[in-house]
């Protein structure tokens, strides 16, 4: 099967994915943002055969802006960085076509590398497309989003309409482009809402969250589920937070219940909230802080926790999103999106894992959404290095990578767990300069 993975504009010049090397060029900042970005693509081949890669570039008229082609080995990687395809200051989308099953991720950076953040290219588009959290001025957090046309032969014609009651002025994106919208320009009546956009073309879409010193991303949902699952919650833990920002998706009010299950620190408690059609609602953040006096939550207030959260009653069974930001108070912080139980599996692909490269490295977070435990075994590309472990249901599964693998090590990692299985996974990325925020988050993909 021929998969198209669409890695969306960052307005960036897309110029990074191997950490420690420099940009092929950047361009200036754009009003409505915080930063010069710099930024570059990871892809793994899904398949055990070589995967043939073609890469498009497109800028926001339509126009092509470059073309490659790549070679992947079988249940490799590959890392564009800088992207020699695009001229310098190149502010566009990119399309990868294969004839294998592919998964592909970005990063974005800022152009002196004081911050950064990651998505995962998606696959295919559609008509609705949901934006959990989005910012206006929030505690000084604004975010901006691109929405690309995932036709490759029509324009999309695209609304935006957001839960504060305001919109964005319709638009008409050429096939394959980009348009990006930036909520610091627009008018809003609240600080943090959610947005949803529609097109008679399928469309997807990325967001940055991001401060003057901090920078997080998320790849927009595709549609929703009535148990979403969130694999990694901090509270409380060496100053790192966790907020779940849950959007409802459907038509109706509900009621929500999230149980927080510890995997390293805290105890099992839950809380529960109550989310209109179209609005949003934050989790965990408020319910583990140590002044918090909800009768909402039976956490501990100012509790350590360490683990994954689950949606257990959802009342009027809505499809649900949701947004997991990780939070070093004025250092670093990352987004990661929720899980739906039905579209996990029994293996899951990290395409970008490092160890000492460039003073970067990763760690991942295993969850097993399914009901009953399962043994998991991890490779990673052109090295001997393995991770194995037994993972109960509801349980979680993490490793470090630091120092284990090799200096300088680039490269994949696959996670097998036992047929019939269902796991995700969610793999940070940190950087050494704890001056600035080098933690990038992204989920793993599933096969």
């Amino acid at each position: 099967m021929k998969l198209r993975t669409k890695i969306l504009s960052c307005a960036a010049a897309l110029a990074f994915a191997a950490i420690g090397l420099t940009s092929s060029g950047a361009s200036a900042q754009q009003a409505g943002t915080k930063f010069v970005y710099v930024s570059g693509a990871q892809l793994a081949n899904l398949e055990a055969d070589p995967a043939s890669v073609t890469l498009t570039a497109y800028n926001p008229d339509g126009n092509q802006a470059g073309t490659g082609t790549y070679t992947i080995p079988g249940n490799g990687a590959l890392t564009l960085f800088p992207l020699a395809e695009v001229a310098s200051g190149f502010r566009g989308s990119l399309v990868f076509s294969s004839d294998k099953n592919i998964g592909a991720i970005a990063n974005v950076l800022a152009e002196d590398f004081s911050a950064g953040a990651s998505y995962v290219g998606s696959s295919a588009g559609a008509t609705e497309v949901q934006l959990p959290l989005l910012n206006k001025d929030n505690s000084g957090f604004d975010t901006w989003f691109s929405v690309q046309n995932a036709s490759s032969s029509a324009p999309a014609n695209v609304s935006i309409d957001y839960s504060d009651g305001t919109s964005a002025a319709a638009a008409s994106i050429p096939a394959n482009s980009p348009k990006v919208y930036y909520q610091m320009l627009e008018t809003h009546s609240a600080a943090s809402f959610a947005g949803l956009v529609t097109s008679d073309q399928p469309v997807v879409a990325a967001v940055i969250q991001e401060n003057a010193g901090i920078m997080f991303a998320y790849t927009a949902f595709t549609g929703g589920a009535t148990n979403p699952v969130f694999p990694l919650v901090n509270a409380n833990n060496a100053n790192y937070i966790s907020g779940l920002q849950i959007q409802n998706a459907g038509t109706a009010s509900t009621d929500v219940t999230v149980s927080y299950n510890p995997s390293f620190a805290g105890v099992a408690c839950t809380e529960t909230k109550t989310i209109a059609a179209g609005g949003s609602e934050i989790f965990a953040l408020f319910a583990f802080n140590a002044n918090q006096t909800s009768p909402n939550t039976t956490c501990g207030a100012g509790a350590t926790f360490v683990g994954s959260a689950t949606v257990t009653t959802n009342s009027t069974s809505q499809p649900l999103v949701g947004i997991g930001n990780q939070l070093l108070p004025g250092v670093n912080g990352e987004a990661y999106g929720s899980f739906s139980p039905d579209d996990a599996t029994n293996t899951v692909v990290m395409p970008l894992i490092m160890d000492r490269n460039g003073g970067y490295f990763t760690g991942f977070n295993i969850a097993n959404v399914g009901t009953t435990a399962t043994d998991v075994n991890c490779t990673f590309t052109n090295s001997t290095y393995t991770v194995t472990g037994n993972i109960p249901a509801g349980g979680a599964l993490t490793d470090i990578q630091k120092d284990k693998i090799a200096d300088s090590y680039v490269g994949a990692a696959t996670c097998t767990g036992d047929a019939g299985a269902k796991i995700v996974a969610v793999v940070n990325q940190l950087g050494s300069n704890g001056a600035a925020d080098q933690f990038l988050v992204y989920e793993g993909i599933n096969k």
